[in-house]
């Protein structure tokens, strides 16, 4: 994988901007402790405390690669904060789940699942329950104005289910104090892809979890895939998933998650394409078996 990558958002933002620098790397001791509640409540789910936000970041870095230029230091700022803020949704409170509630449409979720547990929906709903936590939680990160908190909560939102081509919530240039525009779709498809691809063996580390006590089916497919792709590959027009297994059933499956990655790829390069001036230049999902 190309080094040269490696930081490049954050140093291009000291960079730019020493200031939205360090008001990044504050934010980003006080998240620590916050993404690992999610432990809690989903103690045999994949990843999705801060190592699982530096994998989010090192992806978006490698998706962006050379044209990392063309952001300018609010939108670099926003869509670290972004990666990091994106899952905060996954550890919520009983009581800002009961809060948060409230405020999320559900649509007809809960009549279609009416044995859905709160983890249940927590889970389908994270995203949402993201963007609320840092809603009501922004004080405590020191966010430099409400339109870069509102950059930051729905690029975090956007990480999955919400329409990139929808204009009022995802603008192409909204402006922020200092004259710089923050481009919506395009960091908000960017960290859906991120999040996406980050399904190697590396995110499912030995000392987070015990895969041999595993008892729920879907957990143990789960895994079976994540132990299965040793390394994805960011390539300057594709991704590539390096697949080690014997296992047909493991494999089949995989084969099936590249087709769901497929799809996420398509819209995110066509919300992009079609509204921004900017490019995503990975286009397809591969599978090699080594």
């Amino acid at each position: 994988m190309n080094n040269d990558y490696d930081y490049a958002m954050e140093r291009r933002l000291r960079e730019l901007s020493p200031e939205l620098h360090s008001r990044f790397t504050e934010s980003v001791f006080g998240l620590q402790h916050i993404l690992s509640n999610y432990l809690l409540i989903f103690p045999t789910f994949t990843d999705h405390t801060e190592l699982h936000s530096l994998n989010v970041i090192d992806f978006c870095n490698r998706i962006i690669g050379p044209r990392l230029k063309k952001l300018n230091a609010d939108e670099i700022y926003c869509l670290l904060m972004g990666c990091y803020f994106h899952d905060t949704g996954m550890g919520l409170r009983k009581v800002d789940f009961d809060e948060f509630s409230k405020e999320i449409d559900f649509g007809d979720y809960l009549e279609t699942h009416k044995n859905a547990r709160d983890s249940d929906i927590i889970r389908d709903f994270h995203n949402e329950f993201s963007g609320l936590f840092l809603k009501k939680y922004s004080a405590l990160f020191d966010i430099p104005s409400e339109e870069h908190l509102r950059a930051i909560i729905q690029i975090s939102r956007g990480h999955r289910k919400t329409n990139l081509l929808d204009e009022n919530e995802y603008p192409i240039a909204q402006s922020v104090e200092g004259g710089n525009t923050i481009c919506f779709p395009y960091l908000a498809a960017l960290i859906r892809l991120a999040d996406e691809i980050d399904v190697a063996a590396g995110r499912n580390l030995s000392f987070l979890y015990d895969t041999e006590t595993l008892t729920n089916e879907k957990d143990i497919i789960e895994f079976g895939k994540h132990e299965a792709i040793k390394e994805v590959l960011v390539l300057e027009d594709k991704f590539v998933l390096d697949v080690d297994t014997d296992d047909e059933f493991v494999y089949n499956n995989i084969k099936k998650m590249a087709l769901k990655m497929q799809k996420t790829v398509d819209e995110c390069n066509f919300a992009v394409t079609g509204r921004t001036p900017y490019v995503i230049t990975q286009k397809t999902i591969e599978i090699k078996r080594i």
